[in-house]
Parts: C-alpha cells; structure tokens; sequence
C-alpha cells in the first residue's frame, strides 16, 4: 500500500494486517481490470475464483476449525478494501458471508459439521430470497414440498445477488403456510440463473433472477426463516456500508491520482498548475474526509455485531439478543450518514477535475451510480424513522426487513 492509502481507517487488531497481506495482492490484481469489466460488461467469474482460491470465503471459519479466524470488523476492514478494487466482487459476496454467519453463530451441530467443510473447501453462497411485487405482505409464493427422502423447490425469484458465481444459494420458501430457509446446489438440476440485472449501478453482481422448478433440497439443509443469526439484518446492512466506504475510497483515490497526473489548468484558476491549487487540493482533501468518516464509521458499526456474535457462540441468548437490538440501531443510524457521505464524495470529485474527467474512458461514473444503487436499498427514510421511534419510544427495530417477500 502506498503512504496515502494507509491514511484510510483500518481494524485496530493484531491480526488485520496478516490478513491484509494475504490479500491485498488480490486486490490489486482485481482493480487492474474493474474499468474494462465495467466498460465491457464482463461480469467478474475471474476475480472471485481467484478470492475463492485464496480462502477468502472462509475468513470468518474459526481457526480450530480450519478457517483464519477474522472477527466480524476484521472481515469488514477487508471488504472495504475490496469493494475499492471492485465493489461489484463485494456485492457478489454478500450472500456468502451472511450463510456464514448463519452457520456460524445459530448453526445446530450437525449443520455445522455439514456446511464448515463446504465453506472451507472454497463453496460459495449466492441469494435467493427477495421476489417481485405482488405476493401478500411477510410471505412467499416459491414453495417446498416433499418427495420421498427429498423436498422439492419451486419458484421465481429477483435480486438474487451472487447466484451466478456461486455453488449454493439461500432461499427463503413456504412449506405447511411456514416461512423456511435453506441451501440448494446452484448448479444442480432444475436449477436455472438468469443474467438480466439492469440496474444503472452494481451492473456486474448477477442480481438477477433465479428460476426453480422442482429442484431436489437436502432436508438438512432446511431449517426455520428465523433459525439464523441474531445480527443477521445488521450484518447485511454492513455489508452495503463496507461496499460503498470501498467506494468512497475508490472515489478519493482516483481523484487523486487524476489530480497529481494532471497537465492542463485554469487561466482563472489559483494558481498555475493543478497540483498547487489550493482551491482543487481542498476538494481532494474534502473527499477524501468524506471517505475516511464513511470508513471509520463502518467499522464502529461493525463492533456491535462482533458482540453478538460472541454472546451467541457463549450460550448467552438473552444477552445476544438485547444487543442484537442496540447493534442493529448502531447499524441504522450509520446507514443513512455513511451513504450520504460517499454520495457526496463522489459528485464532489468532478469539482477538482475538468470536462474531460467525464470522458467514459475514465469511468469515474461509476463510482456515483454504484453508491446510489446501493443507497437505494432499504429506503434510508424508514432506517432514520426506525431509529427515531427507538430514541423517542423505546420501539424494538424489526427483526429482518420484508417488503412482500422481499427481505
């Protein structure tokens, strides 16, 4: 890493930085290509095999079990990184890390023996839960129904994020008028994955649809929608939080390096060149601010779901569950600021740079519609308006989000 890019808020563990280590070279093998994927439309296959080689979809895997053994900031430390390579590979991976909490944190002994060898064989989860509009409220119309030994899956779902690169997928079903998750081999039969995201941003996660029709589901692998991790709401809420503080990172980064590279200044401008304007240097600095205060407050938010996590795996469910609720409104109140923060960053940047910074070639677009894609999820106005009746009345916030089967 260079000196500038250490100036941006890290883990504050004796572990982050072997981790670090092992996969910033990854990371920067990812960046090298991100415009010409983005450009290209090339969705990202290469990039995550060469994360899933390295084991980073086993970081969370404790070390007794074969895993590295990183804490939940220490996985977001890394994943802030990583969505400032590509914050497409980021979203792909979203899925993922949550299963692995599932498993994890409220996992039974015997999915844990099932599912922590996949995991540290390199399997990858993708999502399958979310469907269109027009079910009824908190249900779904994707069924499970049994079948001899087996069950069998049926159903359409959208925003499954990661299905295309993954070899499992989570979904959510109903069986007996009960709401069930489980796992299904995303390569298996009956089993098809559609490419059609056309979203303005995140254009390379494969957040398309996913179609089942009667596909064979392992019994084990079901187990009851709330059977998962207390945090779990929160945790995939960091996980946008940890993409777009990449963002905002990428953002300042690109600016600066634009900044230093450039030749051509303003005749009106304060002064005669670029690299010793005060008026551009502020902006740089300004956007940088922006990106470091979006960081530094993922990773504070991260904090809360590492201390539910670990009342969890302690046989403390009570405790784990009261500070599910202070992590999730620690998650809630980080939400709307951390996105407004990298909206503003990356609008802001074309302020220091002229037209030609708009040129597609430099794709610094990019950076703006991804965080404004990702800020669309979970509508800020509700995570403000939850956090507001938590302070005035106490109100504990909902336990996951679920918009007619969309959660």
């Amino acid at each position: 890493m260079t000196e500038t890019e250490t100036a941006f808020p890290t883990p504050f563990s004796p572990g982050y930085l072997a981790l670090a280590e092992r996969f910033r070279p990854i990371f920067k093998r990812i960046a090298v290509d991100a415009i010409q994927r983005e450009a290209e439309r090339i969705l990202p296959y290469e990039p995550i095999a060469w994360l899933k080689a390295a084991g980073f979809g086993a970081l969370r895997i404790p070390v007794a079990d074969g895993g590295l053994g990183a804490t939940i900031p220490e996985l977001f430390g890394l994943l802030i990184e990583l969505s400032a390579a590509d914050s497409n590979v980021t979203q792909a991976l979203r899925a993922h890390f949550g299963a692995v909490e599932d498993i994890l944190a409220a996992g039974t002994p015997d999915r844990r023996a099932r599912w922590i060898p996949r995991f540290l064989a390199g399997d990858l989860v993708g999502s399958a839960l979310s469907e269109a509009a027009g079910n009824t409220l908190g249900s779904f119309e994707t069924t499970l129904k049994p079948e001899g030994d087996i069950l069998r899956l049926s159903g359409t779902k959208f925003y499954s994020t990661g299905t295309l690169y993954a070899d499992w997928i989570n979904f959510a079903a109903e069986k007996d008028g009960q709401v069930l998750s489980g796992l299904v081999s995303a390569t298996g039969e009956s089993v098809t994955r559609h490419d059609d995201w056309s979203g303005f941003g995140q254009r390379l996660t494969g957040s398309g649809t996913t179609v089942f029709d009667n596909a064979p589901v392992h019994p084990g692998d079901v187990f009851p929608f709330d059977a998962r991790s207390k945090y779990r709401t929160a945790f995939y809420q960091l996980v946008h939080l940890a993409t777009l503080s990449g963002i905002g990172r990428a953002a300042a980064r690109d600016l600066t390096e634009q900044v230093a590279a450039r030749r051509r200044a303003y005749s009106h401008g304060a002064a005669g060149t670029v690299q010793t304007d005060p008026q551009v240097l502020q902006v740089v600095g300004h956007v940088r601010s922006l990106a470091y205060a979006a960081a530094a407050t993922t990773l504070q938010a991260a904090q809360g779901a590492q201390v539910v996590y670990e009342l969890s795996v302690a046989g403390q469910p009570e405790d784990a569950a009261q500070a599910a609720i202070v992590g999730e409104i620690g998650v809630d109140q980080a939400q709307p600021i951390v996105a407004k923060l990298v909206l503003e960053a990356t609008e802001t940047l074309f302020d220091a740079l002229g037209a030609s910074a708009t040129i597609r070639a430099t794709a610094l677009d990019r950076h703006w519609r991804n965080a404004r894609t990702l800020s669309s999820h979970n509508p800020l106005i509700y995570k403000q308006r939850i956090v507001g009746d938590y302070a005035v009345n106490g109100t504990t916030p909902p336990a996951f989000w679920m918009v007619g089967g969309v959660s």
